[in-house]
This record gives C-alpha cells, sequence and structure tokens, in this order.
C-alpha cells in the first residue's frame, strides 16, 4: 500500500468509556465522537446518572477509555443534580486521582472543574449556546479541551413550546434538524461526542408513534409499552439510540438487583434496568442488565 493510501485511510473512531467492560462491550467499546448518541428513558431510569458519571469519565486518560478532556452539559431539566454528581465526583476522585495525575492534573484536581454546567429553558436558547460553544471551542487552548456535550433533555425544550397543529409541527421539525445539523457540525470538526437524553410517552397503536425504528420490536418500561418523545422526526436526527427500561421484580436475585428507594432498601421489591441498543451504524443488536449504587453505574455480567 503506498504512503498515500495509508494517509487516505479512515482512523477509527474514538470512543469514550461507560465505566464498566459489561456496558462497553454492549456498545462495542463505549460512546462514539463524531456523532450524536440518543439515551431514551422513563423518569427514574437512570439516564442523568448515566450522563453525569460520562461526564466524569471523560476526563480519564485514552488508555482508560477516557478523552483527557472536559465536558459541556446542559440541562434543561430543574432542578440540575448537583447533590448526585457531588457524591459521584468524590467516588471517581478516589478511584482515579493517580490516573488524572497522570495525564497532567494537580494533586489538588477537583472534578467537578473538568464539567461547565448551563441551564437551557428553550430550544431557540440551546441554538444561541452551541454558537457561543463553537466559538469556545475554536478558540480554546486549554489543556484538556471539551470533547463531550451532554443535553440533558432534549424533550424538555419542546413540552409546551408548540401546539399539535400543522405549522406548529413543521417550526420543531425545523428545529430538529438546525439543532442536531449543529450538534453534528460541531461533533464532526471538533471530534465530540455528543449525547443526548430523551423521555419517552405511553405507546398508541396507530400513525408514527406506533412505527418500529431499530431493532427492538416494542419497548417497554415498568410494565407500560412506550415509545420515545419527539416522534419520527427527531429519530432521523440522531445517529444512535439507546434504551433504558426499569421494571419490578420480587423474585430477583439480591445480587444483581437494587432495592428501591420507596421502602427504604429493605422492603422485598426490587427493581430490575436493562441497556438496550436500539440502533447505531454498523452494530447488532445487543442488550444488558445494570444497577445504580452509591459509586455509579455498572453492568450485570450474566
Amino acid at each position: 500500500m503506498t504512503p498515500e493510501n495509508l494517509l487516505r485511510r479512515p482512523q477509527p473512531v474514538e470512543k469514550l468509556t461507560l465505566g464498566c467492560p459489561v456496558m462497553d462491550r454492549c456498545l462495542a467499546g463505549g460512546i462514539p465522537c463524531e456523532s450524536i448518541t440518543e439515551i431514551v428513558a422513563e423518569s427514574g431510569s437512570g439516564k442523568t446518572q448515566l450522563c453525569l458519571q460520562l461526564a466524569l469519565l471523560a476526563q480519564l486518560p485514552p488508555s482508560l477509555g477516557g478523552l483527557s478532556a472536559s465536558s459541556i452539559y446542559l440541562h434543561s431539566e430543574f432542578p440540575f443534580p448537583t447533590r448526585r454528581l457531588h457524591q459521584l465526583a468524590a467516588q471517581f476522585h478516589a478511584h482515579h486521582l493517580q490516573d488524572l495525575i497522570a495525564t497532567g492534573r494537580d494533586q489538588r484536581y477537583d472534578p467537578m472543574d473538568g464539567i461547565l454546567v448551563q441551564s437551557v429553558h428553550t430550544a431557540d436558547q440551546l441554538l444561541d449556546i452551541m454558537t457561543q460553544t463553537e466559538s469556545f471551542l475554536q478558540n480554546s487552548q486549554t489543556q484538556f479541551p471539551v470533547r463531550l456535550i451532554v443535553i440533558d433533555s432534549i424533550a424538555a425544550l419542546f413540552r409546551s413550546e408548540f401546539d399539535n397543529t400543522s405549522i406548529d409541527l413543521m417550526k420543531r421539525s425545523s428545529l430538529f434538524f438546525k439543532i442536531s445539523g449543529k450538534l453534528k457540525s460541531l461533533a464532526s470538526r471538533f471530534r465530540l461526542a455528543v449525547v443526548v437524553t430523551n423521555q419517552v410517552v405511553d405507546y398508541v397503536g396507530d400513525g408514527m408513534n406506533g412505527l418500529k425504528i431499530g431493532n427492538l420490536e416494542e419497548l417497554y418500561s415498568s410494565g407500560r409499552r412506550v415509545c420515545p418523545a419527539l416522534g419520527l422526526a427527531w429519530s432521523n436526527c440522531v445517529n444512535s439510540r439507546l434504551f433504558l427500561s426499569r421494571e419490578e421484580d420480587e423474585k430477583a436475585n439480591n445480587c444483581s438487583v437494587e432495592r428501591s428507594e420507596e421502602d427504604g432498601g429493605f422492603g422485598s421489591r426490587t427493581t430490575r434496568r436493562w441497556l438496550h441498543l436500539v440502533f447505531a451504524p454498523h452494530l447488532a443488536p445487543s442488550s444488558c442488565e445494570f444497577v445504580i449504587r452509591r459509586e455509579g453505574i455498572s453492568g450485570v455480567d450474566r
């Protein structure tokens, strides 16, 4: 092969670890850079906690699955879970201080310093923030550049701003494509991993609401059949879609489940959670069980 052909060979896409070999195997290495990964789930399924964990893991060196980078966390769900982030950051610092020092960080480094948090209230404001972000990324000369953008959640920005009329639906779809186009441009230009969370709505078996998209014929969570919010137009705006589901299980093995918060951790009810790959380029269908503990989210190896 000539040197010219070697130069033209596509470089492997970097991936950001989920912090667990079980979950990384499910996604063939983690969250890919240079694309948009959507996490769909009902409230309480762990999507925000997974995003917080990713924002911390991005600070690790590439040898450990990180990006040696900072992150921008745009939140539209209020209030922001500051207490939980501090808790995760303390656990992360205790386990990875030497790894962080190896990347050039100071002994007194606080992982919270690597996460830039910004509230966002409307879709138009999000577009403005992304324009500002582009300028920031272009001019930033910091040792640990931003390589991860999280938007939690995209659905909240469209919850009450648009009516169910043809004109408003067209305006909404136009905004979808503007937002995703800007995100994909930033992801490609600056080699970013972009993670966007989305909510679910109850399944209605007609029209686009009931359309099968991806590997799974049906999506169930908490005993309900659901589908991602924002419909088909938004589905076409993301590169990969993950679905987090949860079920109450009274007979589950205690080693692979967590006690529900409602029973204070001592009752017989348990919650089992799964991560499903709904669609992604060049990835086969896969899923794994996971648990949420004080130190974060981790997969269950079976």
